[in-house]
């Protein structure tokens, strides 16, 4: 039968099986060199930038506007990230910190006729700096450590009081909100919502993005990453673990500040419903569906639920039940795939990272079994 084949069709069986061992040994390498070398964050993270660089040049200015957007409330995913995935603080307070920027930047428009960018800036990093330290030092500064379930129920508490304080304080729009009816400014020149104001947002997003990087990969980021896994243990070798858990929050808190006070300024509007508990939800929604555990996750379940949302309810036939639909899709994702859209594409061990150059398990097997000669000689001493 294999001469009758071979002889029919001109084939080679035998150069076959080596063409196919070729490709098999060649395919296990690359996994392997995939597997082992290859990190794929950076690879995510410049495509990502690459995409926000030139979308704007094919996409008309509605939908720059409503990406602006999505970038503006990147800032939001990114302070709450900080919070959780690196450093163990469950907090539903991003949304205080993000209102609070935004009122601020507000009542300077309106009252004080102040809308220059270079200030603008400034005044949301303060107020959500100075708003984050006095949350941090009635939770997070007290005489025990808190456990984790005081402070997510006393984050809510703030976020919760303040938006019932400010829908009820007339002098800064009650319940309508505050509206903004002066463009942002460069000196004299206005910035409309459009495609200066994105590269603004994405140029704000970026610089942000990389002072976070460089924080969670410096040694106050291996602090953090070791509050994480085991507070007890840190606080046991002398470190002020509530202290660090208190400076990455209010670093949090100014960039959820930063974020609000561009929001107020990009949608001409702040209200009550911009600080309260529903935007802090979004907040844990937008981490945990891109993947949490890393700062290019959150940005990417913005741009993923918004994107989602926004196509969902342009379409006529689920126009009615578009946020349902939204909801079985988050259900879904963030119940069968615990590490996001991120997951995906990135291990966990690459996600959650390293400190330092990891060896060769060749080398650490040596090195293991020296130091365990070296135990064995100072124990028979």
């Amino acid at each position: 039968m294999y001469f009758v084949y071979s002889r029919l069709f001109n084939l080679n069986f035998e150069k076959i099986k080596e063409d196919m061992s070729t490709i098999k040994k060649n395919t296990n390498l690359i996994k392997e060199i995939f597997n082992k070398q290859t990190r794929v964050i950076p690879i995510v993270e410049i495509l990502l930038l690459i995409l926000l660089i030139v979308i704007p040049l094919f996409v008309g200015d509605f939908l720059t506007v409503i990406i602006t957007r999505m970038l503006i409330l990147g800032l939001l995913a990114i302070s709450f990230e900080l919070c959780w995935g690196y450093s163990g603080i469950m907090t539903f307070g991003q949304g205080l910190f993000f209102g609070m920027g935004g009122y601020a930047v507000a009542l300077f428009a309106n009252k004080a006729d102040f809308v220059q960018l270079w200030g603008v800036i400034p005044i949301g990093i303060i107020i959500g700096m100075c708003a984050s330290f006095l949350v941090a030092w009635l939770l997070l500064l007290g005489k025990r450590p808190p456990e984790l379930i005081f402070i997510a129920l006393g984050t809510l508490t703030f976020s919760y009081a303040a938006e019932r304080l400010v829908a009820g304080w007339y002098w800064v729009g009650g319940g309508n909100g505050m509206s903004i009816y002066e463009y942002l400014r460069i000196g004299s020149f206005e910035v409309e919502p459009g495609l200066l104001f994105y590269y603004i947002a994405a140029s704000i997003l970026l610089l942000v993005y990389l002072a976070s990087r460089f924080l969670v990969k410096s040694q106050f980021g291996l602090v953090l990453a070791g509050t994480r896994q085991n507070e007890k243990r840190l606080a046991f070798l002398g470190y002020k673990v509530q202290k660090f858990k208190a400076l990455v929050f209010c670093f949090a808190g100014a960039i959820a500040g930063l974020g609000g006070g561009l929001y107020a300024h990009h949608e001409g509007f702040i209200g009550p419903g911009n600080m309260g508990i529903g935007i802090s939800t979004m907040a844990v929604i937008y981490a945990l569906f891109g993947g949490a555990g890393s700062l290019i996750g959150p940005i990417i379940g913005v741009l993923a639920i918004e994107s989602i949302s926004f196509t969902l309810s342009d379409i006529d036939v689920v126009r009615g039940y578009w946020a349902t639909i939204l909801g079985v899709i988050l259900l879904v994702v963030v119940t069968f795939k615990q590490d996001g859209l991120l997951g995906f594409v990135v291990t966990q061990r690459e996600r959650i990272g390293t400190f330092g150059i990891i060896k060769s398990t060749g080398q650490k097997s040596s090195e293991n079994s020296q130091h365990l000669k070296n135990e064995k000689k100072d124990a028979s001493s």
